[in-house]
């Protein structure tokens, strides 16, 4: 939406507009004209299959590991034991996103899902310490283990882990809370198949040592994924402008608006893992353009930028006001 366009549509109430505020301020808030709050996908059912699915499979390779003498398998089913509670945790945080707001928690309590996915990132980086000194300690001191109990176990691993894997496959992208376990699952899958195939290798070559080297190349590999994800999760739990959100581009089309001296106290933050919000102030010594003006603004943050929440100030003055910033940040 151009400038021009923004204009023709706010103008027709004209600079004459009787919003006249005592110091010459209006404020304006959408979400867009002809729409509403924007409700993630709905992965409830998806959790509570990977959940499911998972203490299942974990039992049985407790058990297997504990007959076949194999730590792999005992450490590999300590490690689904966590991402079980990691389920466990971003299933809550979806469900708390979707809780109504009140006086206390304005917009909610979907910053629930922010706190889930710097949790599960902080947990897969210990799980996967606790797998890589485990596999250290087994590269020292090689042990012999059955190796087919264990090959055929591994390969249950994979289907289980890659099944669940893909109920999240859809809102790995959109969603960073999604995403940390839509990881979580890839994660296990990896390791499920390095195991199987590290033990296929020892069964006809008996090459003991090759288990625990390829057991610390897959956490190398899930380490250096995760941290992409941890990272994103701290942005956000900082309020952090989210990835994909251009802001010096959001403030260069506010600025380009007709009408718009300056644009100050511009403020992007993360409200989820998923909705995005923003305010500013909008110095138009013109006069206030009228509600139709801040409204198209508004659909078009969300069209162009894929941001939904968005609170506009217009000033007429010729002093802005800046009362939560200090001039040079503004």
């Amino acid at each position: 939406m151009s400038a021009t366009d923004l204009h023709q549509h706010g103008h027709q109430h004209g600079h004459d507009h009787a919003h006249g505020h005592a110091h010459g301020h209006a404020h304006g808030h959408s979400h867009g004209l002809g729409h509403h709050h924007h409700h993630a996908p709905d992965f409830g059912r998806a959790f509570a299959i990977g959940i499911g699915l998972n203490l299942l499979f974990v039992a049985v390779e407790a058990g297997a590991g504990i007959v076949a003498g194999s730590m792999a398998l005992l450490a590999d089913a300590g490690h689904n034991l966590s991402d079980v509670l990691g389920l466990a945790v971003a299933w809550v945080a979806t469900m708390l996103t979707r809780l109504k707001a009140t006086d206390r928690f304005t917009w909610g309590l979907k910053g629930s899902s922010i706190m889930a996915a710097l949790f599960n990132a902080v947990f897969l980086l210990f799980a996967m310490a606790i797998v890589g000194v485990e596999a250290s300690q087994r590269l020292a001191a090689p042990q012999p283990v059955r190796e087919p109990m264990v090959i055929g176990v591994a390969l249950a691993g994979i289907v289980v882990n890659t099944l669940t894997a893909l109920l999240f496959v859809s809102g790995r992208k959109s969603d960073l809370n999604i995403k940390g376990a839509f990881l979580h699952m890839a994660a296990d899958a990896a390791i499920s198949a390095g195991v199987a195939v590290a033990g296929a290798v020892t069964l006809f070559t008996g090459w003991l040592w090759l288990d625990p080297i390829v057991s610390l190349a897959i956490v190398g590999i899930i380490v250096a994924g995760t941290w992409g994800l941890l990272r994103d999760a701290v942005f956000m739990s900082l309020a952090g402008v989210p990835e994909g959100v251009d802001h010096a581009g959001v403030r260069a089309f506010l600025a380009s608006q007709h009408g718009v001296a300056k644009v100050h106290d511009l403020h992007i933050w993360p409200v989820s893992t998923t909705e995005v919000a923003l305010t500013a102030h909008l110095v138009m010594p013109g006069g206030f353009p009228g509600d139709p003006f801040v409204g198209a603004i508004s659909d078009a943050l969300r069209d162009l930028f894929g941001i939904p929440h968005a609170t506009i100030q217009i000033e007429v003055g010729d002093h802005p006001v800046c009362a939560v910033s200090p001039n040079h940040v503004c």
